[in-house]
């Protein structure tokens, strides 16, 4: 689960990570009694949306005068912003931040993430922070730099000064950032995180201090049940219709662009499929796990989930009946295809317990199912399922 950045930084203020003051506003006469709240001469207007790259989108604005901060949020208001980082999707502004203008003398980027490769937290710290700081990974990696922490150890303080020496830091910055890690370090395992992103990590002008300027934090769902305070803060017009469907039906669910739709029990499998699309020059439209109780009511809904998405020109299923029989599964199919009235082609591999059940009440129900007998086949007859639908549409 994402956060806004106004979230973000509550949750910062609380663990003494310095960020410039701001509120956040829901109408532009909101904006104006921020602006003057604060004080100061300039103010930063940022829509609040869970993406990065919102300035490029029109999304960041600076104000001169409390007029002007309203003038701007009444702009932004009601607008969609599209960036690189929403998945092709235009994000509905509800809110904006107004936050006190800082004088910057450098951007840095840091962020805490969870290294799967290395089994550990990790701090991730650049010298070349800003908006672009893919493209900094992407062609100057070693402009990159990782400090993982060991969990019986916790983050240590000589860690910290590496950090620092390797952004270019004075004494008393090396100082400020250690306090700051410290705080990141607590927030990102007190609240079962998955992300924190801090970028800019600016030195301020003309003092030196190391400030917040932006926020993102990334929440672990499964650790939600714990955090109440957190998953209350969740902002749903910010998310997938579908996915959000989908989680409403214990279904984990992720859009992609292709036009080969999948539904699979286990995510593992469910990889694999993916992979064997690709494999056959096809291009999955999704990522769909039904779980291991797949029943006909959760395969109904899987259907309706996934032909919700326009382009959609063929579905697979490959389920592995190990906890659910395939024939309880085959019949979820065969009820589902005629409830939601499916109109692309159905490929189905079953592999498992009862299989032969399965496959006889998949042939004895009359619906265009085509059966396959291992995942190669069935990938290959869904790509060309596909390809045949988008010819015949050309």
């Amino acid at each position: 689960m994402n956060l806004h950045e106004y979230q973000a930084k509550a949750l910062f203020k609380q663990y003494g990570i310095p960020t410039p003051a701001g509120e956040v506003a829901a109408s532009a006469e909101d904006a104006v009694q921020a602006a003057r709240a604060l004080g100061g001469g300039q103010w930063v207007i940022k829509a609040q949306v869970h993406a990065g790259g919102r300035g490029k989108a029109g999304g960041v604005k600076l104000a001169h005068t409390p007029a002007e901060a309203g003038e701007l949020a009444g702009r932004m208001l009601g607008m969609h912003i599209q960036t690189y980082q929403t998945g092709g999707r235009a994000l509905p502004v509800n809110t904006v931040l107004v936050a006190e203008a800082s004088d910057i003398a450098a951007e840095l980027y840091l962020s805490v993430l969870i290294d799967r490769s290395r089994r550990r937290i990790s701090f991730v710290g650049s010298a070349a922070g800003g908006v672009d700081i893919e493209q900094v990974a992407a062609a100057t990696p070693e402009k990159i730099f990782t400090i993982a922490i060991d969990p019986t150890a916790g983050l240590q303080g000589f860690q910290c000064r590496r950090l620092g020496f390797a952004l270019g830091l004075n004494e008393a910055q090396i100082k400020q950032l250690t306090r700051m890690m410290g705080g990141l370090y607590r927030l990102f395992v007190e609240r079962d995180l998955a992300l924190i992103e801090v970028n800019p990590l600016v030195i301020a002008a003309p003092g030196g201090d190391l400030l917040a300027l932006d926020a993102k934090i990334n929440v672990d769902d499964n650790a939600l049940y714990r955090q109440a305070d957190i998953a209350a803060l969740r902002d749903e017009s910010q998310e997938d219709p579908a996915e959000l469907e989908a989680g409403r039906h214990g279904l984990n669910y992720i859009t992609l662009d292709g036009d080969i739709a999948c539904m699979v029990n286990g995510a593992g499998l469910a990889m694999a499929t993916m992979d064997e699309i690709q494999r056959q020059g096809g291009r999955p439209a999704n990522f769909l796990d039904v779980g291991g109780g797949a029943n006909a009511a959760r395969v109904a809904e899987a259907f309706k989930i996934i032909l919700g998405a326009a382009q959609v020109k063929a579905i697979l299923v490959n389920i592995f009946g190990g906890i659910v029989r395939c024939d309880l599964v085959a019949e979820g199919i065969v009820a589902a295809v005629r409830e939601v009235h499916v109109k692309v082609p159905v490929i189905v591999r079953l592999e498992g317990t009862n299989v032969e059940a399965g496959y006889r009440l998949l042939e004895a129900s009359s619906l265009a199912i085509i059966t396959a007998p291992d995942l190669e086949r069935g990938a290959r007859l869904a790509v060309e399922a596909a390809r045949g639908a988008n010819t015949a549409t050309a």
